[in-house]
C-alpha cells in the first residue's frame, strides 16, 4: 500500500484521457493537485534518464538548490542509477506509472518517488511527471537530505502496451 499522496498522483494520472496511450501534458492540470505541488516535477526524457525541468520547493531544498536542468540520475548513487534509468524506460514503455522507493541520510523512512509519463505539444512521448512522498510529516522540513540510494522499482497498475514477445519469420527468431 502506497502513502496517500504517492496514490493521488497514481489515480489523477490514470484519471487523464488516453492513460492508457500515455495523456498529453496539456491534459494534467497542476492544480489538481495544489496540496502535493513543493512535492511535484516535471522532467524531459534523456537518454538514458531525464533532465529536470520544473521541481517543487520541497525537492528543491531537499537536494539543497534549484533543480531546473539538472539531470535527475545524477541526484541518485552510482550503484542505483542502472534502476531509475530502467523505471524511467518501464514508465513509457508499459505506459503506466512506476514507483521508486529510495533512502537518504538525511530523511527519517523510505521515500516513494512515483513517476509517470506524459506527452509533449508535438505528441512525442517524452514528459516525466513525477513527485516525491515522504513519508514523515517530520520529514517535510528536512534540507540537503544528500544522495538517493535507490532499492525498490515496481510498476502500478495495468500494463498499457502489449508486452514485446517473441518472433519468427521462416523458424528463425528475430525479435
Amino acid at each position: 500500500m502506497f502513502h496517500s499522496g504517492t496514490q493521488t498522483l497514481i489515480d489523477h494520472w490514470l484519471a487523464l484521457p488516453q492513460a492508457a496511450r500515455i495523456p498529453a501534458r496539456a491534459a494534467f492540470d497542476p492544480m489538481a493537485l495544489a496540496g502535493l505541488m513543493p512535492q511535484l516535477f516535471m522532467a524531459d526524457r534523456t537518454d538514458p534518464g531525464a533532465r529536470l525541468r520544473l521541481a517543487g520547493g520541497w525537492i528543491e531544498r531537499a537536494h539543497g538548490g534549484s533543480m531546473g536542468g539538472v539531470d535527475w540520475l545524477t541526484l541518485w548513487r552510482e550503484d542505483g542509477r542502472p534502476m531509475v534509468a530502467a523505471a524511467i524506460v518501464q514508465t513509457f514503455r508499459e505506459a503506466r506509472p512506476v514507483v521508486l522507493v529510495a533512502e537518504a541520510e538525511g530523511l527519517s523512512g523510505p521515500l516513494e518517488i512515483v513517476i509517470a509519463p506524459l506527452r509533449s505539444a508535438s505528441g512525442e512521448a517524452d514528459r516525466i511527471l513525477g513527485l516525491y512522498q515522504p513519508p514523515h510529516a517530520a520529514d517535510r522540513q528536512a534540507d540537503g537530505v544528500g544522495s538517493l540510494s535507490a532499492r525498490l522499482s515496481i510498476g502500478v497498475g495495468p500494463v498499457a502496451r502489449a508486452p514485446l514477445t517473441l518472433a519468427a519469420i521462416d523458424g528463425r527468431r528475430i525479435a
